[in-house]
């Protein structure tokens, strides 16, 4: 018989919890387990839920001692201020060095890194009391082996241990400590969570935001290490490199594309603080340079100085803090400090301003925005049109459990990695452009122009000019809605659009809704696979043959390109197989 805790005999005199928490916290009462795992999208308070489990195995006397490892400095005072407010007194300032916590607190919260670093020294604080282990965000536990290592190390005398995540997992080898595997019937091993609740759910209850992407696309140049200059679509049909190189093109400070976005999403902003007073944006730089660069152009837009969180920064947590607390406030720029676990519940506005596409960094970064305070506050998230960001954002509500035993080689029959190994393979992309960033790159111009909205899986806009009337349709819809409203009102958009295109476009976007899709993919095949075998002839770049086709043919990129523009560049390319012009 499970114990009785205080706790859930007096539950109506603590606030009330939301349901997802009460499930998951009855749950515990009824297993009273040594570890737990609750999966539960940002901003659906897994804090809240973890705290109330500390309060009531404190009050019961269960345990004696609390520990809270989060990944980043500014996390650990987040955490302290949440459990002063139910009256459990832990120390964030505590260092390695310090050896013993005050008596005046029950426990501390460190860094993953802190642990890392002296696992001794915490397994013997975690052995000198009956302690709560509150590992947030766990999946941190295979950030580094060392860092998997120490948990493992300082944690396992544990008397309980609670873990958290809002994120997918990895998908590697490596297992993290303290969670329970179980095989599938393909016998792989995957991670199972004592109980998940995802954004979808979470959405439908009432207790995140809905999120409307706003996909930004543009005509690319920039000239490669070896001197080569290439132009492309951003977003367009064309290998890894390519639509890595026009998307840090786009990135970049000194062109057009960086600056329209901004303007677009100030806009928004401006929009949504006609009923929201107090909304303010983030944008989610790559670097502490481009950071600094987007902040002036802010500036230059607002006439406010803008916020910058930089990672190096010793008074990040203070500027993250000052933000939040203060409405007047517009803009806030950082890189990486602000793209996981850090609450400031009145940004509404973002700019995926970054390269990086891992589902976990995108995932978190999207969680900025998607905590709901009491009003219905409409997310809006700015970001390039490049498909490894449209898949995630169209993916938002699906979960992926963390995978062992994956094997590396397995592709299906068109060469796209399984859904199980999209994490590796985002990662390895990310290392990739680490690698071009050590060559002579330059980017030569962008251009911004406004490509879709996606939301709740489907897509919409007709694409337009940045400041068009199509762009600005969905640029104003208001900043207060619920998610049913948003899917009418931006489908209603769509209707509108469509019935305002003069009758020769309206005919040929007819004739192109009924071309088949499954013909104009296999030509695309074709030409890419043409293209390959052309470049590894000739030498050249791949992106340097499509352009010279796209010169030779005419026509817009591969992924905007008809039937017929397709068919006469691959005949082309046969022609220059054989020598011929």
């Amino acid at each position: 018989m499970p114990p009785v805790y205080p706790h859930r005999a007096a539950r109506g005199t603590a606030p009330a919890l939301r349901q997802w928490q009460q499930e998951a916290l009855d749950l515990y009462v009824d297993r009273a387990p040594r570890d737990f795992l609750a999966v539960a999208t940002p901003g659906a308070g897994k804090t809240t839920f973890a705290l109330r489990v500390a309060k009531m195995l404190v009050d019961s006397g269960e345990i004696t001692r609390l520990y809270v490892v989060a990944p980043t400095e500014h996390l650990k005072q987040q955490w302290a201020d949440a459990a002063a407010r139910i009256g459990l007194a832990i120390d964030p300032n505590f260092r390695n060095a310090d050896g013993r916590h005050g008596r005046e607190f029950i426990g501390v919260a460190v860094t993953y890194a802190q642990v890392a670093n002296k696992p001794a020294l915490h397994r013997n604080k975690t052995e000198a009391g009956r302690t709560l282990v509150v590992l947030d965000e766990i999946h941190h536990g295979g950030d580094a082996l060392s860092w998997g290592e120490g948990i493992r190390e300082a944690f396992t005398p544990a008397a309980r241990r609670l873990a958290l995540t809002g994120t997918p997992f990895r998908s590697d080898t490596a297992p993290i400590p303290f969670v329970d595997y179980v095989e599938d019937a393909e016998g792989v091993r995957r991670s199972r969570a004592d109980y998940s609740y995802g954004y979808g759910p979470a959405l439908k209850d009432r207790v995140v935001r809905p999120v409307v992407f706003m996909a930004y696309s543009g005509n690319m140049r920039w000239r490669t290490s070896s001197g080569e200059e290439m132009e492309a679509q951003l977003g367009g049909a064309a290998t890894k490199d390519i639509t890595q190189q026009a998307w840090r093109t786009a990135l970049n400070p000194e062109g057009e594309w960086i600056p329209a976005v901004l303007a677009a999403a100030h806009k928004r902003l401006l929009k949504v603080r006609d009923r929201v007073a107090d909304a303010g944006g983030l944008v989610i730089a790559s670097d502490h340079e481009t950071a600094r660069a987007y902040a002036a152009q802010l500036e230059a837009l607002t006439g406010q100085r803008t916020t910058v969180v930089l990672s190096d920064d010793s008074e990040a947590s203070q500027r993250i803090e000052d933000f939040s607390a203060d409405g007047s406030q517009l803009w806030m720029v950082a890189v990486r400090m602000v793209s996981e676990g850090v609450d400031v519940p009145r940004l509404c506005v973002g700019v995926y301003a970054t390269s990086t596409s891992t589902p976990l960094f995108f995932a978190q970064a999207v969680g900025r925005f998607v905590r709901r305070r009491n009003a219905n506050e409409v997310a809006s998230v700015f970001l390039p049109s490049v498909p490894v960001l449209m898949g995630l954002a169209n993916e938002l509500e699906e979960e992926r459990d963390h995978a062992l035993d994956v094997p590396r080689s397995a592709q299906d029959e068109e060469g796209e990695i399984p859904e199980e190994d999209l994490l590796e393979a985002a990662n390895r992309e990310e290392r990739a452009s680490e690698e071009l960033e050590k060559g002579s790159f330059a980017a030569l111009e962008s251009q911004a122009s406004f490509d879709k909205v996606l939301f709740d899986g489907d897509e919409f806009g007709l694409g337009g000019a940045v400041g068009s009337e199509e762009e600005m349709d969905f640029l104003g819809i208001p900043g207060l809605l619920e998610p049913e409203q948003v899917s009418t009102l931006l489908k209603q958009h769509q209707a509108d659009q469509l019935r305002r295109r003069p009758t020769g476009q309206a005919a040929e976007t007819h004739s192109q809704d009924v071309v088949d899709h499954r013909q104009l993919k296999t030509l695309r095949n074709e030409l890419n696979k043409s293209v390959s075998a052309y470049a590894a002839k000739t030498g050249m770049h791949q992106g340097t043959v499509h352009n010279r086709l796209r010169d030779a043919c005419g026509g817009p990129a591969v992924g905007q390109a008809s039937k017929q523009q397709l068919e006469a560049r691959v005949k082309k390319l046969q022609n220059w197989f054989v020598g011929r012009s």
